[in-house]
């Protein structure tokens, strides 16, 4: 009975010992990173930023692989279908872990069960802009415009079901407009619609924003953040203008596919979070109009589970649909 108790208390400690030593040995091959969206927009720009410092800092390549579609349901299940080991991990956003559920009757992928977050990266704030030569002189000019003619005005966003439709929809409930929207494919063809006066107002983040902003192609009238952003020290916030509730933003983080170990899932934000954390990392991603965040796991879950209950709600309510 001793022998057999002593054979098994070496099992269990050579058990232990092996999960320890691939706790340390993580990572030991390179890891592959999807990103939902096209190379070149911010979701890419994040994760190639991002993954090269962590790729420097654990010596092994970080493969970035664009899998565009679906709204990022794309990109969502093949992630959720991969080896939970920490080797392949994905950037999502709020259409992945928050909108979708609600636009789809059928997904995929569940954000809830399939897929686990790892840390929020960053946030890309919405700004409310008009083209440069419109006769929208600031916000509260704007929503006098609207309501005088309901129906009238439209809006241009980089998608439907896009962070920058849904602001604009979140400022439609709240100012209580009547404004037509106008859905693109991408941020950089409605931004060039606008300019040209083919639509007269739209949310945008301020990294695809920014060109134009500065280029003094577009104006900005507003910001839907809690407070003004560094970059635009004069625009004013919408809970300035007394809309407090008005507050959006492209939320972008890192998620693996459930399953995958928790020492795995720790390991993989440490090294994450202190790539963000270097200071040239981090002014990269200011200059880019990223506010850098670098979140435990916990946190991001939480802030996935409140910003469910907001955005199901107003999509809900305001009967959007992508099915």
């Amino acid at each position: 009975m001793k022998r057999l108790l002593l054979t098994c208390a070496f099992a269990i400690q050579a058990l232990i010992a092996t999960g320890a030593v691939h706790a340390q040995a993580y990572p030991s091959k390179p890891i592959r990173w999807l990103v939902p969206y096209p190379a070149g927009g911010g979701s890419d720009f994040l994760a190639r930023t991002i993954g090269q410092a962590v790729s420097a800092q654990i010596g092994k390549p970080v493969i970035v692989d664009n899998k565009p579609g679906g709204n990022t349901a794309i990109a969502a299940a093949e992630t959720a279908r991969s080896t939970p080991d920490g080797y392949t991990v994905m950037s999502a956003d709020n259409g992945t872990m928050v909108f979708n559920s609600a636009l789809y009757s059928k997904l995929t992928y569940n954000p809830e069960k399939d897929l686990v977050p790892v840390t929020l990266m960053g946030r890309f704030p919405m700004i409310l802009v008009v083209s440069s030569t419109s006769d929208i002189k600031d916000a509260k000019d704007f929503i006098a415009k609207a309501k005088a003619q309901p129906g009238k005005l439209n809006y241009g966003s980089a998608g439907a079901g896009s962070p920058h439709h849904l602001a604009m929809e979140l400022l439609k409930v709240a100012a209580e407009l009547d404004v037509v929207h106008v859905p693109y494919k991408g941020a950089a063809p409605s931004l060039a619609d606008l300019v040209g006066g083919q639509v007269s107002v739209m949310m945008v983040d301020l990294a695809a924003g920014a060109g134009f902003i500065k280029g003094n192609k577009v104006r900005a009238l507003a910001v839907a953040n809690p407070s003004r952003l560094q970059q635009l020290p004069d625009v004013p916030t919408f809970a300035e203008l007394g809309l407090k509730n008005v507050e959006a933003a492209a939320l972008v983080g890192v998620v693996a596919p459930a399953g995958t170990p928790p020492d795995v899932i720790n390991a993989l934000q440490k090294q994450v979070t202190s790539a963000i954390n270097q200071t040239a990392v981090k002014q990269k991603l200011i200059d880019f109009g990223v506010e850098p965040v670098g979140s435990t796991p916990q946190q991001y879950a939480d802030l996935n589970k409140t910003e469910t209950i907001r955005w199901h709600k107003l999509i809900k309510d305001q009967k959007i649909t992508l099915d």
